[in-house]
């Protein structure tokens, strides 16, 4: 009875760790209403396709880059060298707020980086994925937005 009890308990903390993915349709919904489409003259799909490859849709994605000297948050890898609060925190924000999935926070702050002189080719994945791309449309294929 005990044993049952305390892994009826576990069950309710332990998250599966795809937990956090989002669907593609759900991305773009958040980032439309976020204001994001047409943002600084960038395409929602343009968006949509920078966050598959940066975290594959997950918003609570966090990756240490060595290479580069950085730690990315959230949905965009958003860099806390230069962005957030552990870095030169030109967002105005902490770093754990970049991994809530209501995604207010990252949009707020991808619109800074984004009308900084590079735009969206702040970030390589998108140059070398999303930018030249003749099937960007894909990205919002069968979403109702």
């Amino acid at each position: 009875m005990k044993a049952s009890m305390v892994l009826s308990l576990l069950g309710y903390l332990v998250v599966p760790s795809g937990a956090a993915i989002m669907g593609r349709c759900v991305v773009a919904k958040k980032l439309k209403d976020g204001g994001l489409d047409h943002f600084e003259g960038y395409s929602l799909a343009n968006w949509v396709c920078l966050a598959y490859f940066e975290s594959k849709f997950n918003p609570t994605a966090v990756y240490e880059n060595l290479q580069r000297d950085y730690t990315g948050y959230g949905l965009f890898q958003i860099p806390n060298r230069d962005w957030c609060d552990t870095g030169k925190n030109r967002c105005h924000m902490s770093c754990s707020a970049l991994l809530n999935p209501d995604l207010k926070k990252t949009i707020e702050c991808v619109k800074k980086i984004v009308k900084d002189k590079e735009g969206l080719g702040a970030w390589p994945s998108w140059s070398l994925n999303c930018q030249y791309s003749d099937t960007l449309e894909r990205w919002l294929d069968g979403c109702r937005l």
